[in-house]
């Protein structure tokens, strides 16, 4: 019987994860049918409770669901726990349990595939919201020199840098303290890049900066990158290779193999323009 996998959200037209996963079906022999669900606002579980009740085996989580991934779970992975939401679902009849692979997604792209380290580097991660959260532990697991986490909200971003003080060197700053600071590689994990804005950050935080990464994807040059760009940082890139880095995470975790993402990435990839 061929399993059956979606992913949840709304709106959901957009999403390229039906074509991923079906690559990646494709690419490792694996019988699964995949899916898009728009779910209704405030209809989560009772959307995902009838996918369950035709078979479904597994759900990836994007915007708005997240969090109501995570409080519909049974089981909470420590990743998912740090970030407070859930980005992939596996079902196991009565037992829901809960993933967020976004940040050693972001890390296997950005080490891996863009071949740049984070070790012994300094990192800036604008924003200090889910998709900072999720980050978090997966940088400093690789040990940059220091990791700054900026926020409009000082507090927040103080919050998650005390999460991850016992892990590493991280600090939190608020966007003025950053005037004349350098870094290795700036990452943006706010949502202004979805409003076409940009984050008030000083053009100086890219003078050493050998990679600027836009976790949004296919939005084209951003705000961010575009600074960033007349800074003079020659690599940038959008959230295309995050992206299909998760999507393996999560195929792996419910079909036990772990595809390439090369071809996908390749397929997904637009120019900055």
């Amino acid at each position: 019987m061929t399993d059956r996998y979606a992913v949840i959200g709304n709106p959901i037209a957009f999403s390229k994860s039906p074509l991923i996963h079906g690559s990646f079906a494709q690419a490792t022999g694996q019988d699964i049918e995949y899916t898009r669900i728009e779910g209704p606002p405030g209809r989560f579980a009772a959307t995902v409770d009838a996918f369950r009740a035709q078979g479904g085996c597994g759900l990836n989580i994007t915007a708005p669901f997240k969090l109501d991934a995570y409080a519909y779970a049974s089981e909470h992975s420590p990743a998912a726990r740090l970030a407070g939401a859930a980005n992939a679902l596996k079902l196991e009849g009565a037992r829901v349990l809960a993933e967020n692979f976004d940040g050693v997604g972001l890390v296997r792209d950005v080490v891996h595939n863009l071949g740049q380290a984070l070790r012994g580097r300094r990192v800036l991660m604008l924003g200090a919201g889910g998709a900072a959260r999720g980050a978090l532990l997966p940088f400093l697991a690789e040990q940059p020199a220091e990791l700054v986490i900026a926020n409009r909200s000082l507090d927040k971003a103080q919050a998650l840098a005390r999460i991850g003080a016992e892990h590493g060197r991280v600090r939190a700053a608020a966007y003025p303290a950053l005037e004349g600071e350098r870094f290795d590689l700036v990452f943006n994990a706010t949502s202004a890049s979805l409003h076409a804005e940009l984050p008030p950050v000083p053009a100086s935080v890219f003078a050493d900066c050998v990679l600027a990464y836009e976790l949004a994807y296919a939005k084209g040059m951003t705000p961010f990158l575009r600074l960033a760009g007349n800074a003079g940082v020659a690599r940038r890139v959008d959230g295309v290779g995050m992206l299909a880095e998760q999507a393996a995470e999560a195929f792996a975790w419910w079909r036990g193999v772990r595809p390439d993402t090369a071809e996908v990435i390749e397929r997904l990839r637009v120019p900055l323009v």
